[in-house]
Formats: structure tokens, sequence, C-alpha cells
């Protein structure tokens, strides 16, 4: 399984991006796919993600209610739709995906097995 993203770019504070996630490969295993999102210096963070079965959805702290993630289960694609953009959320943007789920590992980098390569987002003020 091969995520890419795309989407990403410049946008000044109070704007809105929004960015996609495209699988390949054996995606009909897959069960759940999230972005995560890094900044230089900083660990690698748990932004939104997506169960297919049962469409739930989880957000990390910093982004309820201003990100919404989405997907195309036919297309096994994910969306992140960001309002509201702050230059704290300037990042490379991950997407991801796992085909087990395991509540304790699902805010966790480390519980997920397929990586995109990453798409930058910059947040000017």
């Amino acid at each position: 399984v091969q995520p890419v993203e795309s989407g990403g770019g410049l946008v000044q504070a109070g704007d809105s991006l929004r960015l996609s996630c495209a699988t390949s490969g054996q995606t009909f295993s897959l069960y759940v796919i999230a972005w995560f999102r890094q900044a230089p210096g900083k660990e690698r963070e748990f932004v939104a993600a997506l169960r297919w079965s049962g469409g739930n959805t989880y957000y990390g702290d910093s982004v309820k209610g201003r990100f919404t993630v989405s997907g195309d289960n036919a297309r096994k694609t994910l969306y992140l739709q960001m309002n509201s953009l702050r230059p704290e959320d300037t990042a490379a943007y991950y997407c991801t995906a796992r085909d087990t789920y395991d509540s304790r590992t699902l805010y966790s980098p480390a519980g997920y097995r397929y990586w995109g390569q990453g798409t930058q987002v910059t947040v000017s003020s």
C-alpha cells in the first residue's frame, strides 16, 4: 500500500486548505487512514483519522473544530479540510494507513504501517 499526499502549499493565517491522500496497492485491507504532521524540531503529531468500518473520525486536540477528515471508501482516498489555519499549523503533513484497529495505538505514529512522503503546509502570519 502506498499513500500519496497532495494539496499542500503556502497560505495566510485564517485561510483554508484541503489535503488529499490517494492510496494504491492492496487497499481492501486498510482499516484506518490518518493524518499526522511534523514541524521542524518537533515530534510527529496526530492530526486526524478515519476508520473505514463505521466511518468514525478522530481528531487531535489542536485541530478540533477547525479540521475535518473525510474519505471516499470506494477509492480509499482520504481528505483533510483545514479551516482557520494558524501559523502553528505549519508542518509537513503525512498520510498513513494501517490494516488493523487498536485504540491504544490510534494516536501514535508507531501504530501505522504505511506512510506517504508528506506534503508541506506553510501558514504565514
